[in-house]
């Protein structure tokens, strides 16, 4: 009798204790291959997030294709992927496309912030640039008004360096690319004489061994070689730091991205959407912040948790 009653109490605990776990949290629905196609500058942080979810969900094997957000559309409009990492918002064409071919629009996810930083080697002593003088380095056609083309450092008004500027940036399917022009180039045309690279840390590397050299590249990948041009005009001008984007007084702040191939009143299957579970909880916050960019808070992170269905975070980062 007592052996039977035991029985019985133990099977209504393991019941109990089972009601209280989410879905995603059983491990035999969360596992295969997770597909990721899009961003360079998001590389590193899909690779930590996808680690930490094999750590607690071993059948999961993360397959990363960092070809650059322009190859995030294509992949998600092909269906080879459902989660499209991106450094800048879809293009209006991009979106156009997806839902005619699949009748709704993609999901954007906001993952956490960025910023474009101007870098110029170490040991040139310009602290500033307006978007107005960045537009006459870079592009050919000044559509933001500036009179002149600048191509010497003499033309900004500084005796070092001595010499023609160099340029460095990104290819054309980088969403780093992308904005720059936007914002900087007030979206006129590069020079060709600008040298282009497919990663940031590329970028920043050509600038810190060229002491003529002046690129753009996203915020975690800074090095001792370079330093960060102040970007506005003179007086005013604003460094990219955690406090100036999250006040949004850095003029070339973005959003990271992750864009999702969601049915409306859907789910992602367990995979994708244990994963997106990650990134916008603490845990996944924390490699945000470690990487260098800045955190969403909290009531930033249940907006985007709504879009999924997941379950809202209380006020010290728990699952209610």
């Amino acid at each position: 009798m007592f052996v039977r009653r035991l029985s019985r109490l133990m099977q209504a605990l393991v019941l109990g204790l089972l009601g209280f776990l989410p879905p995603m949290s059983h491990a035999h629905d969360v596992l295969g291959n997770l597909n990721a196609v899009g961003s360079d500058t998001m590389a590193e942080l899909i690779l930590r997030w996808g680690e930490r979810l094999e750590q607690s969900h071993p059948g999961v094997r993360l397959q990363l294709q960092a070809s650059g957000s322009a190859s995030a559309p294509a992949a998600l409009i092909a269906g080879t992927t459902l989660l499209g990492p991106m450094s800048r918002r879809m293009l209006p064409r991009e979106r156009a496309r997806f839902t005619e071919r699949y009748g709704y629009p993609p999901t954007a996810i906001t993952a956490g912030k960025d910023a474009l930083l101007v870098v110029v080697n170490r040991h040139n002593p310009i602290e500033s640039l307006s978007l107005r003088q960045l537009d006459a380095i870079f592009s050919d056609n000044r559509q933001c008004g500036g009179e002149e083309a600048i191509e010497q450092w003499q033309q900004l008004g500084q005796d070092e360096p001595q010499g023609r500027i160099h340029l460095y940036g990104r290819n054309r399917v980088s969403g780093t690319h992308a904005m720059f022009r936007r914002i900087a180039l007030c979206g006129g045309y590069f020079r060709t004489k600008v040298n282009v690279f497919p990663g940031s840390a590329a970028v920043v590397s050509a600038v810190g061994s060229d002491p003529l050299g002046i690129g753009y590249a996203g915020l975690n990948h800074l090095t001792a070689d370079v330093h960060v041009v102040g970007v506005g005009e003179p007086g005013q001008a604003v460094v990219p730091s955690r406090q100036t984007l999250r006040n949004n007084q850095y003029p070339m702040a973005r959003h990271l991205l992750i864009y999702a191939n969601l049915p409306p009143g859907g789910s992602l299957p367990p995979t994708e959407q244990a994963f997106l579970d990650l990134v916008l909880s603490p845990s996944g916050q924390e490699i945000v912040e470690e990487l260098g960019f800045v955190t969403l808070s909290i009531p930033q992170l249940n907006q985007q948790r709504r879009q999924l269905g997941l379950p809202e975070l209380g006020s010290k980062g728990e699952v209610r």
